[in-house]
């Protein structure tokens, strides 16, 4: 064979002594009894001769490419992890997840990867809650390429198929309640503004419980980046009153570098400072003392979301279980709720 020919299904079908129908079964991933030896006999054929599928082509003959967009504002913690669950997700069910990130909520960035994906044929999109305008996102995607988002609040109907979103605001709830129960009259949530709605949600949670509380509480928000860790502690000194002081961080390595910064001035954890991490990331228990979180459940989240994108692409029968069908079928927007994860940052004293 001629080393500038593209090898193709006629080739392959010759080389494992199967039909041309099988070999197209087989790339295909078509649901078809076939035999495991026939699968594989046809799948080592194709790697020993080099075939490579051309998507573009296969995507335009049955207006089909099984490939799958997802924009994750970032690959740093709950972003990345989540990325690598949703691959997996896909790739079960027969599909290519192709991952982007819109450098940190860059509604540029977002756009541009959007237009790419749109071009590319994918047959659906999974966003995070988008930097980009509602105007903005509907023009992009009015060619009817359904949109999924995760951890999107408050998005209209007509753009998103539905969202699949984590209860930030709930897990928010329950921390301030654990952190009052372990004694803290002066509560600070240390968050990231620049994370738009899923930072919204944290406070929303955060507010909540301090109002519950009662009048004894004093409560601050803080933001977590413009100035250094230690001048937070400064602050928080300066701010609070009598008994431990309850710190709610945007997410686990907030808490940890606030941690350390505490630690580094003196100061006792959790005697004297209680602190309450999110996303149960490594660094929360890799460290001393470990850090009390809200665990996230990356599978479930990520399932309930390719649920929701199958039943847009009309694939009803790979839907999950039935209380995960009944969820989709609430309404347009899912939460999942958050597990609380005690550990010695706000052990009591």
């Amino acid at each position: 064979m001629s080393k500038h020919r593209s090898v193709t299904i006629v080739d392959i079908a010759e080389a494992a002594g199967v039909s041309i129908a099988t070999v197209s079964n087989v790339l295909n991933r078509r649901k078809v009894p076939m035999a495991e030896e026939t699968i594989r006999k046809v799948e080592k054929a194709a790697e020993e001769l080099g075939y490579r599928r051309n998507v573009m082509a296969a995507s335009l003959s049955r207006k089909k490419s099984y490939e799958l967009g997802l924009i994750v504002p970032g690959f740093i913690g709950y972003y990345g992890l989540f990325a690598e669950v949703m691959e997996r997700t896909a790739h079960r069910f027969g599909y290519h997840m192709s991952v982007f990130s819109a450098g940190g909520y860059d509604p540029d960035m977002e756009k541009r990867h959007l237009d790419v994906l749109l071009q590319r044929r994918v047959d659906g999109l999974f966003c995070h809650g988008l930097a980009m305008s509602t105007d903005t996102t509907r023009h992009i995607v009015s060619d009817g390429t359904p949109l999924v988002l995760f951890n999107g609040w408050n998005w209209p109907q007509d753009i998103a198929a539905g969202a699949v979103n984590l209860d930030f605001a709930g897990g928010c709830l329950e921390a301030v309640r654990h952190l009052v129960r372990q004694g803290c009259r002066s509560l600070f949530y240390l968050g990231r503004s620049r994370a738009h709605e899923t930072n919204k949600q944290r406070l929303k949670g955060f507010r909540q419980g301090a109002a519950e509380a009662g009048d004894g509480i004093r409560s601050y928000v803080l933001e977590a980046d413009p100035q250094p860790m230690a001048e937070l502690v400064r602050m928080t000194r300066e701010m609070s009153g009598d008994g431990p002081v309850g710190i709610l961080a945007f997410d686990d390595l907030v808490a940890l570098r606030f941690m350390s910064a505490a630690i580094e001035q003196g100061l006792r954890v959790p005697e004297e400072y209680k602190i309450f991490g999110i996303n149960n990331d490594v660094v929360s228990h890799s460290c001393y003392p470990q850090i009390t979180t809200l665990d996230i459940p990356y599978s479930q989240q990520a399932r309930l979301a390719v649920d929701l994108m199958l039943r847009q692409l009309g694939e009803d029968e790979k839907a999950g279980e039935e209380h995960e069908r009944q969820a989709l079928r609430e309404g347009h927007e899912i939460r999942i709720p958050l597990t609380l994860i005690p550990r010695l940052s706000t052990a009591a004293t």
